[in-house]
């Protein structure tokens, strides 16, 4: 489970707002990340990869968007998901298998079900 957010979603799009519009002027361009971080009493490392991930889902930088991202993640978790279930059913169907071999019956293997 993920840790809770520390700042919600609205400073968090404000903020990187308010940093994307400092960059794009030459003259505040130098610091800007650092000055909008102090003014918003963060750490300019969490405004910084917040901006850097508003570019990428702009389009403006190559990376993997959040939706990509998210998605990769979904696919991942059923991946697990799936290999968890084929790893039960050979080892049910080993054990089946086993009984089977050992001279255990069909008639009382349903039995014993």
């Amino acid at each position: 489970m993920a840790a809770p957010k520390k700042y919600g979603e609205e400073l968090r799009e404000r903020a990187t707002r308010m940093a994307v519009e400092l960059r794009q002027d030459p003259a505040t361009r130098s610091g800007a990340i650092s000055r909008a971080a102090g003014q918003l009493e963060m750490h300019p490392e969490t405004l910084r990869n917040w901006v850097r991930q508003a570019e990428i889902d702009g389009g403006t930088r190559p990376g993997t968007t959040t939706s990509d991202a998210e998605r990769l993640a979904e696919l991942e978790r059923e991946n697990r998901e799936l290999r968890r279930a084929n790893h039960i059913l050979r080892t049910a169907s080993a054990y089946v298998g086993d009984r089977c071999q050992a001279g255990v019956g069909a008639s009382r293997l349903r039995r014993a079900s």
